[in-house]
């Protein structure tokens, strides 16, 4: 796989208890020669859980990318048309932030520097972790698995006795999944079973 030269947007939202596996994927996708660039959500760089502190994650994928992560709206939006990206990654995608999505509601950065790589043609990948997406998220779900320019992570129930309508993707599938978008393909197969 050869990422080489490619600018990657990878936007991260609130699901903390994702980040850990998120992490070693941004760091795999850099190994393959890609250009990441870090676009955060409120929640992400704000919000300290059990799962670690706000501040603890901001300064690891500042140490893992190189770069100052991209955390407003306004500093999101040349990520359009004076600075392209040619993939957007969403991972983890909440549903919080995936209801969003859905509806055409931009009030992230993620959200923004989303909309700007679809505006421009470019290929969006989605990593959904969410625990509601079989319940009322699965309207947008669907609206998104069937729109043009957004291609998802393989993705299953992580605990379908526990919690029945959470998905996780598996991350680790991540750049496979990059690379397979950007010939404009969703790589197969996209609903899989997972063993946690």
């Amino acid at each position: 796989m050869d990422l080489k030269g490619k600018k990657i947007g990878f936007g991260l939202t609130g699901s903390h208890c994702t980040y850990a596996a998120v992490f070693p994927e941004i760091e795999k996708l850099i190994a393959l020669g890609a250009e990441i660039v870090p676009v955060v959500s409120n929640t992400f760089k704000e919000t300290d859980t059990k799962f670690g502190k706000a501040d603890d994650h901001m300064n690891k994928l500042r140490e893992i990318t190189g770069r100052e992560p991209v955390a407003s709206i306004v500093d999101a939006e040349p990520l359009g048309p004076k600075e392209p990206l040619d993939c957007m990654v969403l991972a983890p995608l909440t549903g919080n932030s995936m209801s969003r999505l859905a509806n055409a509601i931009t009030d992230s950065a993620v959200l923004m520097a989303t909309k700007a790589t679809i505006r421009n043609g470019k290929p969006v990948v989605l990593a959904v972790s969410t625990n509601d997406a079989l319940g009322l998220n699965g309207v947008n779900l669907m609206r998104l698995m069937a729109t043009k320019l957004i291609y998802f992570v393989p993705f299953g129930q992580d605990d379908p006795i526990k919690k029945p309508n959470s998905l996780v993707a598996d991350m680790t599938q991540i750049a496979e999944t990059i690379e397979t978008a950007l010939e404009f393909k969703q790589i197969q197969p996209v609903i899989i079973a997972r063993n946690e």
